[in-house]
């Protein structure tokens, strides 16, 4: 159900492909690495996919714009985090509850500058902290309308430079130490 809830979001915006499931097994691959028990590595597997699902209110114009957004436009696309949280929210199934975290905070950075609540470091929860990571090494791993897909060489030396702003440093290091295992997933999971 939960997967399938996640495709509905995903069919609107064809350039993801298998994103959601690469991202959540890097999640999973982070989640390993920091050490968590098994079962919190699995529930951020499964509940690492819903994490854009609020974009199912985005509208079209927005979500499937070719180029760059104008102010307007990206201030709409800000809402989705609340929207993901808002259909998440209320659940008392752990899975749901970690997904609703993640929903919500996944676009917070560590130096605060995220958004939608502008959290600091350990303030923004480890889930979403550990999907931010996933979310972003995928994104430049895979060609979009508005960029070409980078060398692994090139995403890992972004990754060190957004390390302790936009992302947690350890887990950017985590996945750093791990990218063959990361770039078999990638491989495993193609468009």
């Amino acid at each position: 159900t939960i997967f399938r809830l996640c495709k509905a979001a995903d069919s609107r915006d064809p350039e993801t492909g298998a994103h959601i499931v690469r991202m959540a097994n890097y999640s999973r691959l982070i989640a390993e690495n920091l050490g968590l028990p098994y079962s919190l590595q699995q529930m951020i597997l499964e509940a690492a996919p819903m994490h854009d699902i609020g974009k199912i209110a985005t509208p079209d114009a927005v979500l499937l714009k070719p180029g760059k957004l104008d102010q307007g436009e990206w201030d709409i696309m800000k809402m989705h985090p609340e929207v993901g949280m808002s259909i998440l929210d209320g659940s008392h199934r752990p899975i749901l509850r970690a997904a609703s975290i993640i929903a919500h905070q996944h676009h917070e950075k560590f130096d605060g500058s995220g958004y939608p609540q502008g959290l600091v470091g350990t303030e923004i929860h480890v889930y979403a902290r550990i999907v931010a990571v996933a979310d972003v090494f995928d994104a430049l791993m895979h060609a979009r309308v508005y960029k070409q897909a980078w060398p692994v060489e090139e995403v890992i030396s972004h990754l060190k430079s957004v390390s302790g702003s936009h992302l947690d440093p350890r887990f950017v290091e985590l996945l750093i130490e791990n990218v063959d295992k990361a770039v078999d997933i990638n491989q495993r999971y193609p468009d």
